[in-house]
């Protein structure tokens, strides 16, 4: 059965950059829900003190819980070689990271969509850079995990990958038992597209999930394609919601990943309107999985 983890979505811009909030609180907070693990991220302020990661590591495993997924952000599209490279060094301290944390598997993304980028150059410039990390992570047991990604909280340009056929591309291009996706739903609506659809493209290659769930503000799906796909910014139309209230159809998503023996972490981005909804889509998914997952 597949086994959840929680991220803080609603507390980004407190632990990451205003430092309105400690890791210690987001921990406690956390582990008083009905998951099995906690989704890091490498941008928390106290991460930047490595003698943290051992610490923090204690405190999960303490309360029973563990800290199987690394969520980081390396820009492999930059035309610099020298900056690519200092990304390359950087998804390697998170790597470090993730292991130190005990984790299983650490994200990769391609990289921003700079409007010279063409979608060859840019998938190479990605697979090359993803590559060059996967020798370190396989030494250390850790997957690198390709998110269909919309943007990063503390990006200009939305993914390069952003679109289903770059997305495909990009994994086709990186064949390596240490790579797999991880698969997040309500990203495909802001790119404009069909998140089954796209999940039919890549499920053989999903080792993780990112499950969140969005609702339209108003208009329709037409208008959010025809006005918002792939646009600068966040999409307008577009806005976090409780799991199971939103767009995605949970069944049947979960029935494509059990079909192709999908049993691994699933995280929940969720929140964003206070722990009263966390908690609801925590006990949403809790009674949805054992249906796919007897």
């Amino acid at each position: 059965m597949p086994k959840l983890a929680v991220f803080p979505k609603a507390f980004m811009q407190a632990l990451c950059k205003d430092g309105t909030m400690q890791v210690e609180e987001w921990i406690e907070l956390a582990v008083k829900l009905d998951v099995d693990g906690l989704e890091w991220y490498a941008g928390f302020l106290q991460m930047a003190d490595q003698k943290n990661w051992s610490r923090f590591r204690s405190m999960v495993e303490d309360h029973g819980k563990t800290i199987p997924m690394m969520c980081c952000s390396p820009d492999f599209t930059h035309p610099e070689k020298s900056f690519r490279e200092n990304e390359i060094a950087k998804e390697k301290n998170w790597i470090d990271m993730t292991y130190a944390l005990g984790g299983s598997y650490c994200r990769v993304l391609s990289g921003q969509r700079r409007p010279e980028l063409s979608m060859e150059e840019g998938v190479k410039l990605a697979a090359d850079c993803i590559y060059a990390c996967l020798p370190y992570a396989q030494e250390r047991n850790i997957t690198l995990i390709l998110e269909n990604h919309y943007k990063d909280d503390f990006w200009e340009y939305p993914e390069f990958a952003q679109k289903a056929d770059v997305f495909c591309k990009l994994v086709e291009a990186v064949q390596h038992p240490n790579f797999g996706v991880n698969y997040d739903p309500s990203n495909t609506y802001l790119a404009g597209e069909d998140p089954l659809e796209l999940l039919s493209r890549v499920a053989n290659r999903v080792v993780t999930m990112h499950a969140s769930d969005r609702y339209l503000k108003e208009g329709t799906i037409e208008d959010l394609r025809r006005e918002e796909g792939g646009a600068a910014g966040y999409a307008k139309r577009l806005s976090h919601g409780e799991i199971g209230k939103g767009l995605n159809d949970y069944d049947a998503i979960f029935t494509i990943l059990k079909k192709v023996g999908f049993d691994s972490w699933i995280s929940i981005e969720d929140g964003v309107d206070g722990m009263e909804q966390l908690e609801r889509s925590v006990a949403f998914l809790r009674k949805k999985i054992p249906v796919y997952w007897p």
